[in-house]
């Protein structure tokens, strides 16, 4: 009888158990292959996110950061934004013509802890990449860096240092 109430507990648990790995709601993410030609043909950076099933830090992000309407004029307005589950054995095409895994990818990105934000060029070259749980006011500069420009005379660090200047 014990073994069947933990085994009823522990479907329970599963059940009940979020899935926190989603993207933000309302946000337009595409996949990385549809991510990258996007970019390409609108001229515009890629705001890569890296989450994954079970990860608190990113429902924080999501749900604390995305929520907010200028966060989400701005990524919405300024970047394609791009979605991967660091974890899953979804199939994904890269611009190359080679397959490869949705884990496949966040390891290549060194995507071992989440959330991972990359922001990568038109041409998908990397920009800067930020790990962890981010607020409003970071994602609000991380914006001014790469949409002003900043990136392309200084470090992340050298603009956060003189942005208060």
């Amino acid at each position: 009888m014990k073994r069947l109430l933990l085994g009823m507990l522990f479907v329970v648990m599963c059940l009940a158990a979020p899935a926190f790995a989603d993207p933000p709601d309302h946000y337009p993410f595409v996949s990385y292959g549809d991510g990258l030609r996007l970019a390409k043909q609108q001229n515009r950076p890629v705001f890569l996110y890296f989450g994954r099933y079970g990860c608190g830090w990113c429902a924080k992000t999501n749900k604390e950061s995305f929520s907010d309407p200028d966060i989400h004029r701005l990524y919405t307005e300024h970047y394609v934004l791009v979605y991967v589950d660091a974890e899953s054995g979804k199939r994904l095409k890269l611009p190359s013509g080679e397959r490869i895994t949705e884990a496949e990818l966040g390891a290549r990105f060194n995507a071992f802890a989440t959330p991972l934000f990359v922001f990568l060029d038109p041409q998908g070259k990397q920009i800067v990449k930020i790990p962890g749980y981010k607020t409003v006011q970071d994602f609000k500069d991380f914006d001014r860096y790469v949409n002003g420009g900043y990136y392309k005379t200084q470090t992340l660090l050298q603009f956060l240092g003189r942005k208060s200047s």
